[in-house]
């Protein structure tokens, strides 16, 4: 079966999928080299991630929380843009506001 060369996804549809869960991750896009999810988190909620294999780049839509990434701690909000190099241990601390994040996974080649 062939793959469509293009996709459209839809943040409010994708969002409407959530179940409102205080910390909840919905992979909306797989390929070979990339995957694609949308990331809640409540305020107050904890972020219980470990390293991942992958790269990861998060896009920060709405929300405010402290991030750490290793031993460096940074407050985030709506239109920052994360890198998170793959197996760099990282968590969305003090969680001030309901995060929605999009979530960017890059295999390596």
């Amino acid at each position: 079966m062939s793959e469509s060369a293009w996709q459209v996804f839809d943040l409010q549809q994708l969002s409407a999928g959530m179940t409102g869960a205080s910390a909840e991750y919905q992979e909306f896009l797989s390929a070979q080299r990339l995957s694609c999810g949308l990331y809640t988190l409540k305020a107050g909620a904890r972020d219980m991630q470990t390293p991942h294999d992958e790269d990861e780049v998060y896009y920060v839509i709405s929300g405010r929380a402290t991030m750490k990434i290793g031993d460096v701690t940074r407050s985030v909000g709506p239109g920052n843009v994360l890198f998170v190099r793959a197996a760099e241990a990282h968590t969305f601390f003090e969680i001030e506001e309901d995060m929605t994040l999009l979530v960017f996974f890059a295999a390596a080649l």
